[in-house]
């Protein structure tokens, strides 16, 4: 069974039919909705400018939350530390 589901997502007054999975269809909802808020503040704030810049500006703010995200997640220090300690500990023990 194709688990595949068509949709019509309106982003920035523009319809785009999609075929996604059912256990994405929320999520890709959720996010087209986001967009189009953040367009509709943009516009309620700049009315001389043009969609295409509204869109632009939106994906430019998401993306840079979305890397700020990743760098806050960087797990690498926590690593480095317990490697750190797993050879300090392992050092101990041999002395024994």
């Amino acid at each position: 069974m194709d688990d595949k589901l068509s949709i019509r997502v309106n982003v920035a007054d523009r319809f785009y039919p999609l075929r996604v999975d059912r256990d994405d269809e929320e999520r890709i909802r959720k996010a087209a909705k986001l967009i189009n808020d953040k367009v509709l503040q943009y516009k309620q704030r700049y009315n001389d400018k043009d969609v295409q810049d509204f869109l632009a500006m939106a994906a430019l703010q998401y993306v840079i939350k979305n890397l700020e995200m990743e760098n806050s997640q960087d797990a690498s220090p926590l690593v480095n530390a317990v490697s750190l300690l797993d050879q300090k500990l392992e050092k101990i023990l041999a002395e024994e």
